[in-house]
């Protein structure tokens, strides 16, 4: 079999910083042509009236248990939410503007006082000043999920499965992959109405509210449906199916039912985890475990 060509990222680590800067100016070019042609108007304000109407909530916890990772890598990860927290509480999406991680959160730098942390490059699992910041564009995405706010940038590595559960909340391939400033995660607000995200942290968990300027006439469901591992010669596979429901609020008729992610994800760790947490044909149901 003839051996697959490396990508010019993949020689050496100097070439994949030549290919990340291109991709981070590619990125700014693209931005500073929307602003001027009014294509995309960025929420920045924090400004304007309460918002009474809550959404949705979702706390996460901070510090996991992930396979062999080094602890301190947690607490650093809490360290660097605890940093950007601050950047995206109180911002307001106005009816037409587009909500932008990075456009917010800026670059991650040690200057900034940010801290070495867990991030994955090139589907394995590696350090890097800032990392963590997933967790929060995971919250975010999962409170975005239970509005009528459009999603337009979500990146994920649903490929792989890196690391066994622990104490999961949301089903497996509901999380965002993001990387300064080219990878970002992005939602736009497509209503009439007002929203904004709360984002606080304490010291066990991430926690996130939605808001609204008026009640919403849907509620969300999330569920997961055919969650399983399978055998394929010596390696196993994670397979699974997530879908949203949007909920008539005043009959409880589910109105439609659309896939948001499936998932044939390589087990990236020891397959002895599997039938020890008893994750074989595990199913989520936000109405059993989401209580926050």
């Amino acid at each position: 079999m003839k051996k697959k060509r490396k990508l010019f990222c993949e020689i050496s680590p100097f070439t994949y910083k030549i290919s990340e800067r291109k991709e981070i100016i590619i990125r700014q070019i693209k931005n500073a042509f929307d602003l001027v042609t009014g294509r995309v108007k960025f929420a920045v304000s924090k400004s304007g009236d309460p918002l009474s109407v809550k959404v949705f909530k979702h706390k996460s916890l901070i510090r996991r248990k992930l396979g062999n990772v080094d602890m301190t890598l947690q607490e650093n990860k809490a360290h660097n939410l605890s940093l950007i927290a601050p950047k995206i509480d109180g911002i307001y999406i106005y009816p037409g503007e587009t909500f932008s991680f990075w456009k917010l959160a800026g670059a991650i730098t040690k200057k900034k006082g940010f801290l070495p942390g867990l991030i994955i490059k090139c589907h394995k699992t590696d350090t890097g000043i800032g990392g963590g910041m997933c967790q929060m564009t995971n919250l975010i995405h999962f409170l975005v999920l239970h509005s009528p706010l459009t999603i337009i940038e979500r990146h994920h590595h649903n490929n792989f499965d890196l690391f066994p559960d622990f104490g999961r909340q949301v089903p497996f391939g509901v999380g965002t992959s993001i990387l300064y400033n080219y990878l970002d995660y992005r939602f736009r607000n497509d209503t009439d109405i007002i929203f904004k995200l709360e984002i606080k942290i304490d010291d066990t968990y991430l926690c996130g509210k939605l808001f609204a300027s008026k009640d919403l006439p849907f509620s969300y469901h999330i569920k997961e449906k055919n969650a399983r591992f399978v055998k394929q010669g010596n390696e196993y596979y994670r397979q699974n199916e997530v879908i949203r429901q949007v909920i008539d609020k005043h009959t409880g008729d589910v109105i439609t039912e659309e896939l948001i992610s499936e998932a044939n994800a390589l087990v990236m760790y020891d397959a002895s985890f599997i039938s020890s947490e008893k994750l074989v044909n595990k199913t989520y149901d936000e109405k059993i475990e989401m209580g926050v």
